[in-house]
């Protein structure tokens, strides 16, 4: 009978684990547990997770209202009526009240969270586009990641929305800007995550096999390393994802994102201080939108990394059987 070789099994990237687990270099695009053939099981597990459940419920309104905001929209978003300032929400025709110039709240959140959606999900892309390849490149050769550590260290010693702020200001006020900025400034803690997965995995076997068949480095990270990371790499998104939606708003509340009258959630509540004591339901409502946004990605990325990363779940449930013993 004839024996695989390792380096035979290198390039086929299916090194098997000790105690029968996913083949280590396989690409997640396989029957392993990650990504590709493993993507029902992944599914089932973040379905069954409360949190998972909850997030994923979230993200569906948030989602659905933003893509069907001009159908579920009763009014323009920066439709006026001079007639009816300050309405109370529940008033008839106007659902969750109007601001200061009469327009309908509830359509310019609808409208608004289509603007937060579209600057987070750019400042993600950035983010993996930017820091991924720049992670892998550290983490495999020294040489450059003493250079791309150092800069990294030296943007992450400044706050995340201080840098994102300075950025925002040298570019100038507009979505794409600041879409950019925050990328930029999540660019960091991409390169991190994804550079500890590489130092991580470039000792194993299957990547040691690899390399006696001359295997270029290159060919070793986006065949072996790259699908072994993209677990780390798509919790992470959706932890950059809340945090860009927070600097969105943040960034529109100080004048240096979306401009009026483009509707936002950020320039909602910035325009709602002015008259806070007289309609506080005009700042609440874009508020509780913000939070519900976030509340959705991080319940959904923590039920995503359990099911990703089932050695941590064991491990909690150990920690809350002791817990409910005592």
């Amino acid at each position: 009978m004839a024996t695989a070789t390792p380096s035979a099994r290198a390039e086929t990237g299916r090194t098997a684990e000790p105690g029968g687990g996913a083949p280590a270099g396989a690409p997640l695009g396989g029957g392993g547990d990650g990504l590709g053939g493993g993507r029902g099981r992944v599914l089932r597990k973040v379905v069954r997770d409360p949190k998972g459940v909850v997030g994923l419920a979230l993200l569906a309104v948030v989602v659905l209202g933003a893509l069907l905001a001009p159908l579920l929209a009763p009014y323009g978003p920066t439709e006026v009526h001079f007639e009816t300032p300050f309405q109370r929400p529940l008033t008839v025709g106007y659902l969750l009240g109007t601001d200061d110039l009469g327009r309908d709240v509830l359509s310019r959140i609808l409208f608004g969270l289509r603007a937060s959606l579209e600057v987070g999900a750019l400042a993600v892309g950035l983010a993996v586009v930017v820091g991924v390849p720049l992670g892998l490149v550290a983490g495999w050769w020294r040489g450059v990641d003493a250079v791309v550590s150092r800069l990294t260290d030296l943007l992450l010693a400044f706050p995340f929305l201080i840098v994102a702020v300075g950025l925002a200001a040298i570019g100038g006020a507009s979505l794409g800007n600041a879409a950019v900025a925050l990328g930029v400034a999540a660019v960091p803690t991409m390169i991190r995550v994804v550079r500890a997965e590489t130092l991580r995995t470039r000792g194993r076997p299957f990547v040691d096999a690899a390399r006696t068949m001359d295997a270029s480095g290159p060919r070793i990270l986006a065949r072996h390393v790259l699908p072994n990371a993209a677990s780390a790499i798509i919790v992470q998104a959706t932890i950059i994802m809340p945090t860009a939606v927070i600097g969105e708003a943040l960034l529109s509340f100080l004048g240096l994102g979306i401009q009026p009258p483009t509707p936002s959630l950020g320039i909602m509540l910035s325009d709602a201080q002015q008259y806070l004591l007289r309609a506080p339901s005009a700042a609440v409502f874009p508020g509780v939108a913000i939070a519900v946004i976030c509340l959705g990605f991080n319940l959904f990325g923590d039920a995503l990394r359990d099911a990703l990363d089932p050695l941590t779940v064991p491990a909690r449930r150990r920690r809350r059987q002791k817990a409910a013993a005592r």
